[in-house]
């Protein structure tokens, strides 16, 4: 499988081609991707931003291989986030193509709303924030869950899909591989191009950055995204996999090389967070405010942050104890 110029790979041996689209983002490293694969019936893998402006990069990024809105014929989603499911809606307006999605989405997305606030804002409070730095999170993430939820109806999905379970779409086969860590629904998908395996990766085995842990946010799971994380790369690890489409960053060939980064950047994480403590800082707020002092970035890193301290005790590298709803580490 050779790659194509706009850094897609086209397998002459098959009918399949697979062509990238970008869309364009405000974070690191500026882009995400969607990934077209041709065929008898079109499928899409992820639907790129929501802002305006990713309606007209999806328009032309179809347009450049020949096809429109109302050509594609089947939608897989990796994961919710707002940059992988932002032109759902205008794909489902265009034509009506078969929406996949990762079937603990379905679950997620009909939880009690202001329940999940709660939670976040006590997880949030135990992380270290107070007064309108702490309303503002709450605020902030019942808002993104909304709007998630208007771009991922699950009313619109027509196949919720399960780790493991193969699943035809058009002339396609895909294997989804729960790789959660990232989020906690997500799924890769692996394939069989032309004698290659290749994984449709959403926002795993990225080159050459480890994506961060959000997991759950300050939901319920914010303990769990680190182990999570490790969980996702033992399983991935067992995939054989000749060349990477992922979320973010380059087509690859380094399959087993971005798993292991992955995993040795977790290792740093914690080995990091764990020197922290013994130098100062005792909550998850001090530790992603020591990460980066850009507020708009540590508020994104929190999570991370909160799981991390949360693991380090779960190992046994640290105590810890709560003052005023705040939860205070000490290294061990």
């Amino acid at each position: 499988m050779e790659p194509s110029a706009d850094g897609s790979a086209s397998d002459r041996r098959t009918r399949h081609a697979v062509r990238r689209l970008e869309f364009d983002v405000d974070w690191p490293p500026g882009h995400v991707a969607a990934y077209l694969v041709e065929g008898e019936e079109s499928v899409l893998v992820d639907a790129g931003t929501h802002e305006a402006h990713g309606a007209d990069e999806l328009r032309s990024g179809l347009a450049a291989h020949g096809y429109e809105p109302a050509d594609v014929a089947h939608v897989v989603v990796t994961h919710p986030h707002v940059d992988h499911i932002g032109q759902v809606p205008a794909l489902l307006d265009a034509a009506d193509p078969t929406l996949y999605a990762p079937a603990g989405v379905r679950e997620r997305f009909t939880r009690d709303v202001d329940e999940h606030a709660a939670t976040v804002r006590r997880n949030g409070r135990e992380a270290g924030l107070d007064g309108d730095h702490l309303d503002e999170a709450v605020e902030w993430v019942v808002a993104n869950e909304r709007r998630d939820r208007d771009l991922l109806s699950v009313d619109d999905v027509d196949v919720w899909v399960e780790d493991g379970e193969r699943l035809t779409v058009g002339d396609l086969t895909l294997e989804p591989v729960h790789a959660p860590g990232h989020q906690a629904d997500h799924l890769c998908y692996g394939a069989t191009l032309g004698g290659d395996r290749v994984l449709f990766a959403g926002d795993m085995a990225i080159r050459p950055f480890r994506p961060v842990a959000l997991h759950d946010g300050f939901g319920d799971g914010v303990r769990d995204a680190i182990p999570a994380f490790y969980d996702a790369l033992d399983r991935l690890d067992e995939e054989a996999v000749d060349r990477v489409f992922p979320g973010h960053g380059p087509v690859h060939d380094e399959y087993a090389d971005a798993i292991d980064h992955s995993r040795r950047s977790l290792d740093r994480l914690l080995d990091d967070a764990h020197a922290r403590l013994g130098d100062g800082v005792s909550t998850a707020v001090e530790l992603a405010f020591h990460r980066s002092d850009d507020p708009t970035r540590a508020r994104y890193m929190l999570p991370e942050a909160a799981s991390a301290l949360y693991h380090l005790e779960a190992t046994g590298r640290a105590t810890s104890y709560l003052d005023d709803g705040v939860r205070q580490y000490d290294p061990q």
